[in-house]
């Protein structure tokens, strides 16, 4: 399991900064973000540290997910959101402020005025089907 002594959501899992917990099992830790989108905004870490998607094992990404799942249906359970996004960022163009992979569970409201959600515009089908064969052939084996 890598360990990140700088990293602040390191820190969190190792108790050495407060965080409101949700939950947490062996592989992962849940706690509420203190800069909440709307209430009920809690993000879900694994405790091995990864910056991003890319660069986590499978399966820690694979047990976060369950997590992000669980802790999603509590919400649910809990607040009666009208709606719910599940959110991971990767990098600085997509926003992320802490690179340890983590997923954002947001509850939403109806017409809360968040900016997560976007219009649909058809596309045009000779650049789609370009890029579709771009990324199968950079797919890793």
């Amino acid at each position: 399991m890598a360990i990140d002594k700088d990293c602040i959501f390191c820190k969190i899992v190792r108790g050495e900064i407060p965080s409101f917990k949700v939950l947490e099992d062996d592989r992962t830790f849940a706690f509420m973000d203190i800069n909440p989108i709307n209430p009920g905004h809690a993000l879900i870490v694994p405790k091995h540290h990864a910056p991003n998607i890319f660069e986590t094992p499978d399966d820690w990404l694979a047990v976060s997910m369950v997590t992000a799942r669980r802790v999603a249906r509590g919400v649910e359970a809990a607040l009666k959101p009208h709606g719910m996004n599940i959110v991971q960022a990767n990098g600085p163009g997509a926003a992320q402020s802490v690179f340890h992979l983590h997923i954002h569970v947001v509850p939403r409201a109806k017409d809360d005025g968040i900016k997560m959600n976007w219009g649909i515009r058809p596309g045009k089908m000779d650049e789609i089907k370009a890029i579709a064969e771009k990324i199968k052939a950079a797919l890793p084996a």
